[in-house]
């Protein structure tokens, strides 16, 4: 869109000021006693102080006004289906498929981002800041005189269906399909749509996403961080009467009204930003002599436990790509894992589930449910002649892998009414094989 500009790189130090006030950053001195054109200094901090250097996150906010001119915040109920309870289902480990799930109608009324958040599973404690909650967006309209954000974790959106202008207080993003952002903890957003839009969200209460180290691929290989943008400073100096700043704090939602616009940040510097990235970018790995590579490889960003390679979250992608085997067999192998595995389709259909996973839609193997191909395609791969073949060509598939064990919450196995119960029914048809007389 014309209009918007961007800074690149992931997890540097950027700088940026709205271009017509040149000077609007304070050099040497990030809180001088009078800021450049009278503006206030403010810190957003999205670590420790005392964190090491490499994960230290900061950015320095140069303002019209302070943030905290707001009246008290009140609870928030106009949105439902928001949760962190995990204890309102029983515990279920059956493999699970969902349905796409309904964009709100005209006749349903005006539903805007925040409150066509819903909540499909989770796992954890925001207070405790140990945990995730994977949800999805279903909207038919723009945040109007209002600002979100979550004073939980970090969201990183996930847009399926509808182009979404992100305005924050660092600047406009415009997200599409088959482009994903990340709204870090504490940094105030609101969500402009051009008609009805539905996607997935990943929220993490522990730390933040960062790029996965590359080990043996080396330095090139997966998400370049070059490829991740940072909107440019652009302000608004409105006031606005009422406007709505609605916070999710453990869990729940408040709002505070304020007299003017939050997002009056006319220059700021840090590393503590929103950022997009386009994932055909992505740079994929996948040639095989014999096994399957793990989807390790397609990991666009984690967030790592206390435990070393062990992921509170990585966000996984299925891009197009060349697909070229030797002696194995080609979709994912049959499987069990200590991690769960939540799916969700952008675009296309999926090569492991050609039939009833559908782009809107979702499925959640529980850890330790087994999976895999379904029958036709178990069939078809073992007697497909083993040529280089381009896969998921006008597809996107991606993944939210968690080392927490996930509950379903009411919305997502009751009231959606969107859970398919037969499933099951696609591995069904897998045949016995055996016999003793028969030897490669």
């Amino acid at each position: 869109m014309a209009g918007i500009k961007y800074l690149s790189g992931f997890g540097s130090e950027f700088a940026s000021e709205d271009p017509k006030y040149p000077g609007a950053l304070p050099v040497g001195q990030n809180s001088p006693q009078k800021p450049p054109y009278g503006l206030y200094a403010e810190q957003l901090s999205g670590s420790a102080f005392t964190a090491p250097r490499q994960d230290n996150k900061r950015s320095w906010l140069y303002r019209i006004r302070p943030s905290v001119i707001h009246k008290p915040f009140t609870k928030y109920d106009d949105s439902k289906y928001l949760t962190h309870n995990w204890n309102e289902q029983h515990p279920n480990p059956n493999q699970l498929r969902w349905q796409p799930f309904n964009i709100p109608l005209e006749k349903d009324g005006i539903v805007d981002f925040v409150n066509g958040l819903h909540t499909v599973c989770g796992a954890g404690d925001p207070c405790s800041r140990n945990g995730i909650a994977i949800h999805v967006y279903v909207c038919n309209g723009s945040m109007k005189n209002s600002a979100f954000y979550n004073s939980d974790g970090d969201f990183l959106i996930v847009p399926q269906q509808g182009r979404l202008k992100v305005t924050t207080e660092f600047g406009i993003m415009i997200v599409d399909p088959n482009e994903i952002c990340v709204i870090q903890q504490g940094m105030r957003f609101a969500v402009e749509v051009d008609g009805p839009s539905r996607g997935y969200i990943l929220e993490v209460f522990d730390g933040h996403f960062k790029l996965p180290d590359l080990g043996p691929i080396g330095a090139n290989g997966l998400a370049s961080p070059r490829d991740f943008l940072t909107p440019v400073a652009h302000f608004e100096d409105k006031e606005i009467k009422n406007f709505k700043i609605i916070d999710k704090y453990q869990g729940t939602l408040f709002v505070a009204l304020q007299d003017h616009s939050p997002f009056d940040v006319v220059a700021w510097h840090g590393n503590y930003v929103p950022y997009k990235y386009d994932l055909k970018n992505f740079m994929v790995i996948n040639s095989v002599s014999f096994d399957h590579c793990d989807p390790s490889i397609f990991t666009v960003l984690t967030c790592q436990s206390t435990k070393p390679g062990v992921a509170i979250a990585d966000f996984v992608i299925f891009p197009p790509r060349w697909s070229v085997q030797e002696d194995t067999f080609r979709p994912p192998y049959y499987h069990r894992n200590c991690m769960s595995e939540f799916m969700g389709l952008i675009l296309g259909s999926y090569e492991a589930k050609e039939g009833g996973f559908l782009p809107g839609g979702a499925s959640l193997h529980s850890m330790m449910s087994p999976h895999g191909p379904d029958g036709g395609c178990f069939e078809a791969a073992t007697n497909a002649e083993l040529v280089p073949q381009k896969v998921a060509v006008g597809t996107q598939a991606f993944m939210f892998e968690s080392s927490l064990s996930m509950k379903v919450t009411k919305w997502g196995e009751i009231t959606c009414q969107k859970l398919d119960p037969k499933y099951y029914e696609c591995w069904q048809s897998l045949k016995k094989h055996f016999n003793e007389k028969l030897k490669l």
